[in-house]
């Protein structure tokens, strides 16, 4: 009586190619370097190359699927952008320095400053030197001014400016700081100078500042 047959348990494997007799089996051809056997990764799982993360992240294809959120939001303008397009004012530039009426110029006598460049001066024993810059201010009404002002100077017209506006000091820039070793250097004569130009434009082109008695007595009486 023969066994009954197993009809669980694994497939069989198709046999094999076997050699024609007489002749020794052939050995198996050895894989090549792009068949080579593939590594165990860190937690001793073998991939075959099919589920290799690297291979299939780049033989896949570019996903064509485009997501719910931008099915109904569209990706043209943003919600944010339509709305200040919608509710945008038009901006409108108008130049006032030329009507002496306009409140907002009113007082206004200058268009620009500039601190041009500077004179060292000796004293007249041979020490205590000091720089004197030439500022250049072009009017509204007529040619450009000249005025030479020392550092001690422009710091005792922003404390008389303090003083006058209390409530303006926020318009008021801090003047470039000092120094004893490096005043007469030429680096620390051009960051000076840039700092004293802005200063100037500040209290220049600001109508409060301007028309007040304070500056107009302070510049005009130092004019070359």
């Amino acid at each position: 009586m023969e066994p009954a047959t197993e009809e669980a348990g694994p497939a069989s494997q198709p046999a094999s190619q076997s050699s024609p007799p007489g002749l020794p089996p052939s050995p198996a051809p050895a894989p090549t370097e792009s068949e080579s056997a593939p590594e165990p990764d860190a937690n001793g799982t073998i991939q075959s190359p099919s589920q290799s993360p690297a291979l299939s992240a780049k033989s896949r294809p570019p996903s064509g699927v485009v997501p719910p959120y931008w099915q109904r939001h569209g990706r043209n303008t943003s919600r944010a952008s339509q709305i200040s397009v919608g509710r945008a004012a038009p901006i409108t530039l108008e130049d006032h320095t030329t009507d002496p009426d306009s409140e907002t110029s009113r007082g206004l006598w200058a268009s620009s400053v500039s601190v041009d460049d500077h004179v060292v001066v000796q004293g007249k024993t041979g020490v205590g030197a000091y720089v004197v810059w030439n500022c250049s201010i072009q009017t509204l009404d007529g040619g450009p001014i000249v005025v030479r002002m020392r550092y001690s100077e422009f710091d005792d017209l922003r404390q008389r400016l303090v003083t006058s506006f209390p409530h303006a000091r926020s318009a008021l820039p801090a003047l470039p700081p000092k120094s004893v070793l490096f005043k007469f250097r030429p680096k620390f004569l051009e960051s000076r100078r840039v700092g004293l130009e802005y200063f100037l434009n500040c209290v220049l082109l600001n109508p409060e500042f301007s028309g007040s008695p304070i500056v107009k007595d302070f510049l005009f009486g130092r004019l070359c």
